[in-house]
């Protein structure tokens, strides 16, 4: 086997671990689902697990910063249209937010579960899950500034709630739930700070 034929051997034994893991810790949590599950739903070897990911906080740390990436892959897909203009940007986040926790595959948040079940503030899920929401936050004010909104920091704060409110109604009583307002709820709070 050449390197190359090796190294994408190795990235899928990688990517099939993950997606499976991401796919079962998503629908039924972090501490519910073992390594043993993950071994057995993705069909590899528990050594070929255990050689990409030393331990399962490893895997879930990975999971995390992955889930992190495709977030912010959405965030860019649909801010871009409206770029040079933030008050549409912020709207598009929140229309995108509504559209997205009133489907069917929206189990809610999985870096607010990830905190919920790691409450220690220094396990390696609750960090990525902190982290991940400073950057929301940071993102929002961002644009609350750039849209010329009063008190930015606050704006970021109640979009904030309000986001994590919707994927909480997603999680809590599944799609077509009150987070399809998420994107009126935004505009409510962004017009309060015009």
């Amino acid at each position: 086997m050449t390197e190359k034929a090796e190294k994408r051997t190795r990235g899928s034994a990688r990517n099939k671990i993950l997606e499976t893991a991401g796919g079962l810790f998503y629908r039924y949590g972090f501490r519910a689902v073992g390594v043993d599950t993950v071994i057995a739903a993705s069909g590899v070897a528990k050594m070929t697990l255990y050689k990409h990911f030393p331990s399962k906080d490893a895997l879930i740390t990975a999971y995390l910063e992955r889930s992190n990436e495709s977030f912010w892959g959405w965030w860019d897909a649909v801010t871009e249209p409206f770029a040079g203009d933030p008050r549409r940007q912020l709207e598009a986040v929140f229309a995108g937010v509504a559209v997205l926790a009133s489907s069917p595959q929206c189990l809610g948040c999985t870096f607010t579960v990830a905190a919920g079940e790691f409450p220690e503030l220094e396990h390696p899920g609750h960090r990525v899950a902190r982290e991940h929401k400073q950057q929301v936050l940071a993102r929002l004010e961002e644009l609350a500034v750039a849209a010329g909104l009063r008190e930015p920091r606050t704006v970021a704060e109640q979009l904030l709630l309000l986001m994590d409110g919707a994927w909480n109604a997603a999680r809590v009583f599944g799609p077509g739930s009150h987070a399809k307002r998420a994107g009126e709820a935004a505009n409510l709070v962004m017009a309060a700070y015009t």
